[in-house]
């Protein structure tokens, strides 16, 4: 542990897509802190390996719950019961997304609409889920994960980077509607991750070296990278921060 964030220990958190890449390394480090973590992911293995890996460190063992992010009833349901079950959500990390490749030509209306779903529209209806609770405390921390890949307009994932813009837009909506009740919003937005996805299908040694001509820092960004500048935002340490967009990229952008 680099940091110990103290008001961090026992907060309720809830992170979508927690079970793997960035969102598994934002897991383990609110667990690290001693955080009540509740995360949702569709891929069970990945989630268990996670929990096993955390619980094996001495970690304060989170809560995973299985859920297709596209199931937003579902997830609404999930998120409803954790409050029941605990109080209110006092941090929530927007994170599950996915960049899957593709061009104007691969998109058609279903899609288009499925990308939205994965990559936006559960961060809305999550927020919206927490909210209550949050302004019924009077304090929150919402964290959403964007992507320098619409800055840069790399061409190659249209639908993607579309709504990964969207998340911008978003999180300063919320930060200016829920700032009168001491509820924070902002966003966080990755370069390019060596999480083990990037890493099987898209960091080939040529793209790497393409990478760090370009970053400003000679080096490659690691999970934890993300996770770190997470936990500051979501603490009260950063309780003057909200309706920002805090870049992790290397200056690539």
């Amino acid at each position: 542990m680099q940091v110990k964030y103290y008001d961090l220990e026992n907060k309720n958190v809830f992170v979508s897509g927690g079970g793997s890449g960035i969102g598994a390394s934002i897991v383990e480090h609110f667990s690290e802190q001693g955080s009540n973590v509740f995360f949702v992911d569709i891929d069970l293995s990945e989630s268990e390996k996670l929990i096993k890996t955390i619980t094996e460190k001495k970690f304060k063992k989170p809560n995973f719950i299985e859920c297709d992010l596209l199931d937003i009833k579902k997830l609404n349901s999930i998120i409803s019961k954790i409050i029941d079950d605990n109080g209110p959500i006092d941090i929530l990390i927007n994170n599950a997304a996915n960049d899957q490749r593709h061009t104007a030509d691969d998109v058609d209306e279903e899609y288009w609409d499925n990308r939205m779903g994965i990559n936006l529209k559960h961060f809305f209806f999550t927020i919206k889920a927490v909210k209550d609770g949050m302004i019924k405390k009077g304090s929150g921390s919402i964290v959403n994960l964007g992507s320098v890949s619409w800055m840069l307009g790399e061409g190659d994932k249209v639908a993607y980077e579309t709504a990964k813009s969207a998340v911008v837009g978003l999180t300063r909506s919320f930060a200016k509607e829920l700032g009168k009740h001491n509820i924070r919003a902002n966003s966080v937005v990755p370069g390019s991750i060596a999480t083990e996805r990037q890493i099987k299908h898209w960091l080939t040694p040529e793209y790497k070296k393409w990478l760090l001509d370009k970053q400003c820092l000679k080096r490659q960004l690691k999970p934890s990278d993300v996770s770190s500048l997470v936990l500051y935002l979501a603490s009260d340490v950063s309780s003057g921060c909200t309706k920002q967009n805090f870049i992790v990229d290397a200056g690539i952008t």
